[in-house]
């Protein structure tokens, strides 16, 4: 492998290019992927601390659900259920710009963190040549959002990635100006229904004349499903309480750094997030550890301090939703 280029380097669309940012990715990297319909933030989707690294470059990172990016229906499948819903939409969209909403398969390597510890994956197969070359290459799916700062207008060319990203991502493949200009539309297919959770490049009605129905409007519990549209979030069944200082004996405790609270051993009691005080390694084990600690029915889960700042900002308000009151049924 020749030596990398400087971060946020544009290549162009070459074998030697595809190769040198298939690397980057293996090694849990970031780079600017053209597709279709706008350039997106690509990393590894199976790698928690590259996923972790694509929040934190975009500044101020909610952990939304990240669409994870494929190359063809066969590598969807792996990750996904498709039930009749989804292969039709995929029969007739991919490559393309919609994103199906399916549930998760286990056996499939996309991350929590990816996935925003939910039960579901949103799963695209891009139309973009550069982009399926880029996603053989690195044999991985790829989770790629836009590939702007948090709040600004998502990019069509490479310089506009650079522009907004610099040295943040490591290089940029140069596949032209995006054809559609808009990102993709966001289709779930759960329960016996197909769900619109977020228009885009893919129009209502040409999905509907698929399936041969209406799109029904999702409900407030469905929106965290699409990336974009997070309102809450995974919760426990065990009641959290945030930024404690002193536990109950009987609690179970999510720490961060270096902490005082040991694990108790065979009880797993205590899970610390990173003793090394690392807000990205946190980032990554956030929503597996939340399950793990539910697992052991206690009484409470006492989450101690956490940091606010960078990808802490976002590990906060996650807890902050996933502790919110939840009037009527548990949400699990």
């Amino acid at each position: 492998m020749p030596d990398a280029p400087p971060p946020g380097s544009i290549l162009p669309p070459t074998p030697d290019a595809i190769a040198t940012a298939a690397h980057i990715l293996r090694a849990g990297g970031l780079v600017g992927m053209p597709t279709e319909t706008v350039y997106g933030l690509a990393g590894d989707a199976t790698n928690g601390e590259a996923v972790a690294a694509i929040f934190e470059a975009k500044g101020r990172p909610q952990f939304n659900p990240l669409i994870s990016h494929v190359a063809s229906v066969e590598e969807a499948r792996q990750h996904g259920v498709f039930n009749r819903d989804a292969e039709l939409l995929a029969a007739a969209f991919w490559p393309g710009p919609l994103t199906i909403v399916v549930p998760h398969r286990r056996s499939s390597g996309i991350c929590d963190l990816a996935r925003a510890g939910l039960d579901t994956v949103a799963l695209r197969v891009p139309a973009h040549p550069l982009a399926l070359a880029l996603i053989r290459a690195a044999g991985r799916p790829l989770a790629a959002p836009s590939a702007n700062l948090s709040g600004r207008v998502s990019p069509t060319t490479a310089a506009d990635v650079r522009a907004d990203l610099g040295p943040k991502v490591a290089v940029i493949l140069d596949g032209g100006p995006c054809d559609v200009g808009l990102e993709s539309t966001v289709a779930a297919c759960l329960d016996g229904s197909v769900a619109l959770l977020r228009p885009g490049g893919a129009p209502r009605d040409a999905i509907a004349s698929v399936i041969g129905r209406p799109l029904r409007s999702p409900g407030e519990a469905e929106r965290p499903r699409s990336p974009g549209m997070l309102l809450s979030h995974y919760a426990p069944i065990a009641p959290m309480q945030l930024n404690v200082l002193e536990p109950g004996p009987n609690d179970a405790i999510l720490t961060f750094g270096s902490s005082k609270f040991v694990d108790r051993g065979a009880n797993r009691t205590v899970i610390n997030l990173s003793p090394q005080g690392d807000l990205r390694q946190a980032a990554t084990r956030l929503f597996a550890a939340l399950r793990e600690l539910d697992a052991l029915n206690p009484p409470v889960i006492s989450v101690t301090p956490i940091p606010h700042e960078g990808l802490g900002e976002a590990i906060n308000d996650r807890l902050a939703r996933a502790a919110a009151p939840r009037p009527g049924a548990e949400l699990g």
